[in-house]
């Protein structure tokens, strides 16, 4: 079982919102929104992903990094252009390439803009991804991108309050190995600590190319 394309988000009061394929009216294309996200953000509209309406804010939980030390996501990306990816290192296509695409693009930018990003990969195996191997995999696209690691009932936890699908395994096969069903979006948290926009498995590093500095100047909630 690979990365599934359906997510859900929780808004900050009411019932979660389906993020299932295109047929809700919560989800939109971005030239529909356009006008709705400058009017918010006070930023050019992005050209890619899918819009949320309402946005979803940044959340708050603590898992464990890659150096063993607690990491409380809303107070470590607070104000920044926050890329927040579920999923494992074992998974054979989904995960490897929206990570690439993304590293690739923040690697074209000035470095200013660079240090306005993070990247946070929670996988959704942690069965197998120990600390030291959630550290390596992701050193393959970029050491500033941050691993985060829970049991399984962390893990599930940080899932439901976002309003995701949990995690799922397949049966294991004959020499043991599994795959782990999970969304296969991107969530993007700008400096205004909300999520206007998802990016689903398909997005091209083109499409993040146009994207990421439009996404980087929306403003903080400070006006900064």
């Amino acid at each position: 079982m690979r990365g599934a394309s359906v997510m859900r988000a929780r808004p900050a009061a009411g019932a979660p919102i389906s993020f299932q394929a295109m047929n809700t009216p919560r989800l939109r294309t971005l030239g529909i929104a356009a006008v709705l996200w400058t009017a918010a953000c006070g930023a050019p509209a992005p050209k890619h992903g899918v819009a949320l309406e309402p946005a979803v804010p940044r959340p708050t939980f603590t898992l464990t990094d890659t150096r063993g030390a607690p990491f409380e996501f809303n107070t470590e990306t607070r104000g920044r252009l926050t890329f927040l990816f579920f999923g494992y290192t074992n998974c054979p296509d989904v995960c490897p390439v929206h990570v690439a695409n993304v590293a690739a693009v923040l690697h074209t930018l000035p470095g200013e803009d660079q240090q306005k990003a993070r990247f946070v990969f929670v996988t959704t195996d942690p069965a197998r991804d120990s600390l030291p191997a959630l550290r390596r995999w992701l050193d393959q696209f970029d050491r500033t991108f941050i691993g985060l690691r829970g049991d399984d009932a962390d893990v599930a936890r940080v899932m439901r309050d976002l309003g995701l699908p949990p995690a799922v395994r397949s049966v294991p096969g004959p020499d043991g190995r599994y795959e782990v069903g999970h969304p296969a979006t991107v969530i993007v948290f700008t400096a205004d600590d909300s999520a206007h926009v998802l990016y689903p498995f398909g997005t091209r590093q083109l499409d993040w190319a146009e994207d990421i500095p439009r996404l980087l100047r929306v403003r903080s909630r400070t006006g900064n």
